[in-house]
């Protein structure tokens, strides 16, 4: 029985996507959606405010619907955004699948894009036309970089590299680092961070 681990906010867990945090699986949406979800709840109301955490069903919509994803996103407040986070899939379709993560981030200090692929190039066309799909919402018609990131050693971490490079660039983003420094994350440092997440949701869950 898939029985049901955790409802958090609109995430809802279940046995079958707890068992991703397992090597060697992939993370699915329901997992990243959480982890986005809860990433966001552990920020001071200050910041909060100042940041967007969007789950891999916006995103997925965002590249899906074009032009007419603008509309649909306006009371997300986008344009008021210092940081705007969007995991990006490789799946061509609207529903779920795809076989790789990748993470895009919007800087309005700098009013650029930048891409973070833990294997460099594989998800560039996905994550340029989520970009684009996004400059008719924000303002100064912002740039698009590939960004240097860690880089995965197997072919099934890309949405830990996800996760933890978006729980860097919260924690740094906001300090006023001009030059965020990924280099903690390491294969170790991955594999440690889904034995963490395992058992933050074993403890929210606990707590039903």
């Amino acid at each position: 029985m898939d029985r049901v681990v955790l409802s958090y906010g609109d995430s809802l867990l279940r046995s079958s996507d707890v068992a991703l945090l397992d090597a060697p699986h992939w993370l699915n949406d329901n997992i990243i959606g959480f982890i986005f979800e809860f990433l966001a709840s552990t920020l001071s109301p200050s910041t909060a405010e100042r940041v967007a955490l969007l789950s891999p069903e916006v995103s997925q919509f965002i590249k899906c619907c074009g032009d007419d994803a603008a509309e649909f996103l306006k009371p997300l407040d986008l344009p008021q955004k210092d940081l705007v986070l969007l995991p990006v899939n490789d799946n061509a379709g609207t529903v779920a699948g795809g076989s790789h993560w990748s993470l895009l981030a919007y800087l309005r200090s700098v009013r650029e894009f930048l891409h973070y692929d833990s294997a460099p190039g594989t998800n560039a066309p996905h994550a340029r036309l989520v970009a684009k799909n996004l400059n008719g919402l924000l303002d100064g018609n912002p740039r698009y970089r590939e960004e240097e990131a860690p880089a995965q050693h197997n072919s099934y971490d890309c949405g830990m590299y996800v996760v933890c490079v978006a729980q860097a660039l919260c924690e740094q983003y906001f300090r006023g680092c001009n030059n965020l420094n990924l280099q903690n994350i390491t294969a170790q440092y991955v594999t440690q961070k889904r034995k963490e997440w395992k058992e933050t949701i074993r403890g929210l869950g606990s707590q039903m």
